[in-house]
This record gives C-alpha cells, structure tokens and sequence, in this order.
C-alpha cells in the first residue's frame, strides 16, 4: 500500500471510527453489560464475563449475560465476595453454548479468590508486563496461568480462556482490554485502568474484523491467530500509535453494520 493510498484508508476509517464509537452503539452490543453497573468491581467482573460470552448472536449474548447476573442479585462483586455455600446452587442450570455450570461455577471462586488480597483485575494482567511492554502478550498468557492457578480448576474451563500460548487471537480478552483500558470522552470504553497502555492493546480480531480488515489489505497471513492479530494493530498503528485499537469500531462496525 503506497502513501497517498495509506492516507486515504486512514482518513475513510477516521470517519468510520467517529460514526460507531458514541453511545447508541452501546445498546445492541455485549459492552452493554458492563454498562449496567457503576461500581469499578462490578464493571471488571460483568466485562469479564460478557466478553468470554461474546459468541454467537449478540441479543443472545446480552440475554444471557442479564440472566447470568440477575442469578447473582444484580451485584455480581457483592454476590461472588460475600456468598455462602448453598447460594452455588441457582447456578447449576446456567448454560450458554458449551459454557456450562462447571464453568460459571469456576468463575466465581476464581473472583472470589482473587478479589479478597486484590482491588482490581487490571492486577491480573499485569504480571510480567512492563510499561515499555510492545503489547499485551506477556500479560495474557501470564493471566490464563494465574486463573487456572486454583487446585480445583477444571479442565475443561480453559478453552473458554484464549491465551497467546495457545496461537489464539483472543478476540474476547482483547475486547475486554479494550473496554477497560482505552481512554476517550464518547462513553463507550471504560478507560479506568491505569497501568496498560492503550498503545499496547491488540486488536479484537473476530471475524467480521477479519474479514474488512482483508478486503483493506490490513492482514496478508492466510490464518487467523494471534500473529494476525499482531499484524492487524502494527498496520493500525501506522494510523495511530497511541490508540491503535480505536479503529475496532471502524472495521466491526464496517463489517456488521454495513455489511462490507
């Protein structure tokens, strides 16, 4: 892609980018969830969550993320911090394609241990990052190693937690990433994690980003994985190096929306 070509795409996805970051995307979008809640634990945890749901038809997902969380009284962090025993047991019906009770189940200890020596997940991503960190890797697969880390953790529960590790994209924890940790005055993201950069995040590469994204020439790897992923968010920081990530909403919107 020559320059003046360069330029071009950067100033169509500019516009793109103004048109689907403002709040009336929120409503029809899993970010939604998280949007429910005003208390910094609350977001983390129905982010968290809503995102590793983020599969399949997005009124589906929202439904179930509402379902999931009303089981906890509309106050997930209270809930998973102050639960006893016996309250477990509402959840034994909770399924959400192959994210089953095990899996819900899992979850919540997995919260509860964390957040009584923690104040924030934004902790969890942290380990072995550095602020000069290129990207994020380092801090996801360090993060799938400390969630699995509890004696009792299932098997089967790991595929729901993509890692680098694995080659995957992890479309769903970078979408998480993105709602914490980008910083603007539109509403949409949250911004208030402090200590990852936005120009580390990597961008969520699902497949209707996959898909605009090749049609714009952004990805040459014939594959979709974590590398793809990379090459993505290194074309996107041509157009911005500090908030690469921004033009999420462009390609998602592009290829949902309007059907590119």
């Amino acid at each position: 892609m020559n320059i003046a070509d360069s330029e071009k795409l950067k100033q169509f996805l500019d516009v793109k980018v103004q048109e689907y970051n403002e709040t009336g995307f929120i409503a029809n979008d899993p970010v939604s969830i998280p949007h429910l809640y005003t208390k910094r634990q609350d977001i983390e945890i129905a982010g968290f969550i809503a995102a590793v749901l983020a599969w399949g038809q997005r009124v589906t997902i929202i439904n179930k993320c509402k379902e999931l969380f009303s089981l906890m009284d509309n106050a997930p962090y209270d809930f998973i911090v102050n639960h006893e025993e016996n309250d477990l047991k509402r959840f034994l019906s909770f399924k959400h394609r192959t994210f089953n009770a095990t899996d819900t189940l899992y979850f919540i200890e997995y919260f509860k241990n964390f957040y009584e020596s923690h104040q924030s997940l934004e902790e969890a991503f942290l380990i072995g990052m550095k602020r000069n960190s290129d990207n994020v890797e380092v801090g996801l697969k360090n993060f799938h190693h400390q969630f699995f880390s509890l004696p009792d953790a299932p098997q089967r529960t790991k595929k729901h937690i993509a890692t680098p590790e694995r080659k995957s994209a992890c479309k769903r924890i970078n979408m998480f990433l993105r709602w914490m940790v980008r910083k603007d005055d539109k509403g949409v993201d949250f911004g208030f994690w402090e200590n990852i950069k936005p120009s580390q995040l990597i961008c969520p590469c699902d497949l209707h980003v996959d898909r605009v994204a090749r049609k714009l020439g952004l990805i040459t790897r014939k594959q979709t994985d974590w590398q793809t992923a990379v090459e993505l968010t290194a074309h996107l920081k041509t157009f911005d190096a500090e908030d690469p990530v921004k033009y999420d909403f462009a390609l998602f919107g592009l290829g949902v929306e309007e059907k590119f």
